[in-house]
């Protein structure tokens, strides 16, 4: 039977991304988004809840998301919901769920510290990608990995 493990969320970043390198020299950063929901119920009053979701970026999402990402930037985040067990210092097992991201798009303007880039990481362990740089704009709208397509450089000859 096949199955699928995939999700997605727009939010604002609670914290500005945590970013380490591991032995190997690759980049991980870590960050939490809050996701905002809003209905009215049955008696027509405005309800609110916010979750808030670990976000885990590899590689060169991990050094964009580091050097981008400031807190209150409002990003969508895909990736891969996953859960890691552990024991904390009084020996109970606990457990996080977190997002591994595997695409990630800064929806902020400018004038809140983030460009409106796509990034798109690309999950195969077996080949390296070469390191984009966000400056650049992309040739094309081809997502190969560690693409970063820049929207900001648009000619202003729009005909409408």
């Amino acid at each position: 039977m096949a199955s699928l493990n995939r999700c997605s969320f727009i939010g604002n970043l609670t914290r500005d991304p945590e970013v380490k390198f591991l032995t190997n020299g690759e980049a991980v950063a870590n960050c939490s988004i809050a996701v905002n929901e809003s209905w009215k119920d049955k008696n027509g009053d405005k309800q609110e809840r916010v979750e808030f979701v670990n976000i885990t970026f590899y590689r060169r999402l991990a050094e964009i998301a580091g050097e981008y990402l400031k807190k209150g930037s409002l990003i969508y985040v895909e990736g891969r919901i996953t859960t890691e067990k552990w024991t904390d210092k009084e020996g109970k097992e606990r457990y996080t769920t977190k997002i591994v991201a595997n695409e990630m798009k800064m929806l902020s303007s400018k004038s809140s510290g983030a460009g409106s880039f796509e990034v798109v990481e690309n999950q195969a362990p077996a080949r390296s990608a070469p390191a984009a740089k966000p400056a650049a704009p992309a040739a094309g709208p081809s997502t190969g990995s560690g693409q970063v397509r820049n929207f900001d450089n648009f000619d202003d000859d729009i005909p409408f």
